[in-house]
């Protein structure tokens, strides 16, 4: 596989997580569930996130990967504090996140959200300045037109000036998606949560976008969490990712490791139709993710999974356990952990 986009891969951020000395987590996640309850009498709960585990490293850059609907953005907003889970646990360094109007307020100096789409989330009524400086008034932060000066230079835009009083429909998508990570980055956080950060920007712009995310790791050493349904971006970008399913992770390992040796069939059908894995045969999954409100029994993937649709899960003799037992994420190699029943059966001693 061939970086995309001219960015190359995640070198650029200094070596892979797994050379590097391990970092303690920023971000801790234990048994995180987001349910919505039925909007009518007698209709089923639908489990958008269904017991995630998970732990984010200070200075990593860690993909979240998967189709819509399977729970990504839902988990990123319970992170943030946009969405209370229905139970488990979310710890920011260490302390569990306070949810009240204080303790949100507080988070929002950790933890910012770049958003998918620069061209919504922007007001058109608003400067740039003005866009920018929100962060920092809200928080009375001192030295305001200093900060929003050196962080919109910071993210590209030289010189700042030039921009302060110029309006988002004056700029182009590349400049605006520029100006909502610079409305991050203001606020000096912690965490940065980018939700497709680059689906709504032209190729030619992608990797501009990515270059100045590796520079926020690599010089204000900035944890990152990126939300993507593509593998090609955690590629160029990522230290470690996660792939989720249906409101689970069912991989999650160093990213070089996972996208050169896909151990999950979820995972390796994702990363079939990649342009730029050539030496994969293509894999077509068949039918759409179930509804959250009504997850299959067994192996939630098994509906759709190619192991059970040509019978090797049977001539392995998990066709019944992948049908009938839930699956956990068990560790495999160094680094890894995979919820497969075929997959735990080869790596048992």
């Amino acid at each position: 596989m061939t970086a995309l986009d001219g960015v190359g891969d995640a070198s650029g951020a200094g070596p892979p997580a797994s050379e590097r000395p391990r970092n303690p987590p920023l971000l801790q996640l234990e048994d995180v569930r987001v349910h919505y309850a039925p909007r009518r009498q007698g209709g089923a709960v639908a489990k958008a996130v269904d017991g995630v585990d998970l732990e984010v490293r200070h200075g990593e850059v860690l993909a979240l990967v998967g189709e819509s609907g399977c729970g990504k953005t839902t988990l990123a907003r319970a992170i943030l504090g946009l969405q209370p889970p229905t139970s488990g646990e979310i710890r920011i360094d260490g302390r569990p996140v306070d949810r009240s109007r204080r303790g949100l307020k507080s988070l929002r100096r950790q933890a910012q959200l770049v958003f998918q789409d620069p061209t919504g989330s922007l007001n058109p009524r608003q400067t740039i300045y003005e866009i920018v400086a929100e962060g920092p008034r809200i928080h009375r932060l001192p030295d305001e037109r200093a900060r929003v000066a050196e962080t919109l230079a910071r993210c590209g835009l030289r010189p700042p000036e030039r921009f302060f009083l110029r309006y988002p429909h004056e700029l182009s998508g590349g400049q605006r998606q520029r100006v909502v990570i610079a409305g991050a980055m203001v606020m000096s956080p912690e965490l940065l949560v980018a939700d497709e950060p680059v689906s709504s920007l032209d190729a030619s712009v992608r990797g501009e976008i990515l270059r100045l995310l590796l520079d926020l790791v690599r010089h204000e050493e900035v944890t990152v969490l990126v939300v993507t349904h593509d593998l090609g971006l955690a590629w160029n970008i990522a230290d470690r990712i996660a792939v989720m399913y249906l409101g689970r992770i069912v991989e999650i390992g160093p990213a070089a490791d996972i996208l050169e040796s896909p151990q999950h069939p979820y995972t390796r059908a994702l990363l079939s139709v990649v342009p730029e894995a050539q030496q994969m045969e293509q894999e077509i999954l068949i039918g759409e993710a179930p509804d959250p409100t009504r997850i299959p029994a067994g192996c939630r993937f098994h509906p759709r999974c190619p192991l059970v649709r040509d019978g090797q899960a049977e001539a392995l003799g998990v066709g019944g356990a992948c049908q009938s037992q839930d699956v956990a994420l068990e560790p495999t190699t160094a680094g890894r952990a995979v919820a497969c029943h075929a997959v735990a059966l080869s790596h048992r001693p």
